[in-house]
């Protein structure tokens, strides 16, 4: 199992292989649908952003209201595809890591190597697992969107496994 500290630097994105076991600690962003259209709307539009993206792992999930007295709720991943046609304009920006589900289509993994990313797949059914790993939860950008705005979550240990690593292996191949 590796450790890794965020923000993820090139050498520990270099030094992964497809089918490493990581556990993440440090500051993420959270963003799905709504949230990635709206910033590649802005970028389309050469408007600044409202969150650097540069250096950033996204994790593509919308959390469940927080029960008293959580950070967060069950925070489970999306389809990572939902996503895939605002990934490569994000890792052109400099985005270093994605968090989702299932398979990448289109000019993801051209883009993954390309920019020399990482995409980790997370586990579905896991939201619980995954709320207690959040030590912080606040709302980044687009509140309006309520659960589909973009998050900044502060997480310890989080678990995920290396799908496609910037070398293009890929665990659904």
């Amino acid at each position: 199992m590796k450790k890794i500290i965020l923000p993820i630097k090139d050498r520990d994105i270099a030094d992964l292989k497809m089918g490493d076991q990581v556990l993440l600690s440090g500051n993420i962003l959270v963003g799905r649908d709504q949230a990635h259209k709206r910033l590649c709307d802005l970028i389309d539009n050469n408007e600044a952003l409202p969150v650097e993206i540069a250096g950033e792992i996204i994790y593509y999930m919308g959390p469940a209201p927080a029960p008293d007295g959580a950070i967060i709720g069950a925070c489970g991943p999306t389809t990572s595809s939902r996503m895939d046609a605002f990934a490569p304009t994000l890792l052109n920006l400099g985005l270093k890591g994605m968090i989702g589900k299932g398979p990448r289509y289109g000019d993801v993994v051209a883009s993954i190597i390309k920019n020399k990313a990482v995409y980790f797949y997370s586990f579905g059914g896991c939201g619980a697992l995954y709320a207690e790993k959040v030590v912080k939860n606040s709302v980044a950008a687009f509140e309006d969107l309520g659960p589909e705005a973009i998050f900044r979550l502060e997480v310890k240990d989080f678990p995920v496994i290396v799908a496609i690593d910037s070398k293009g292996n890929n665990i659904y191949k």
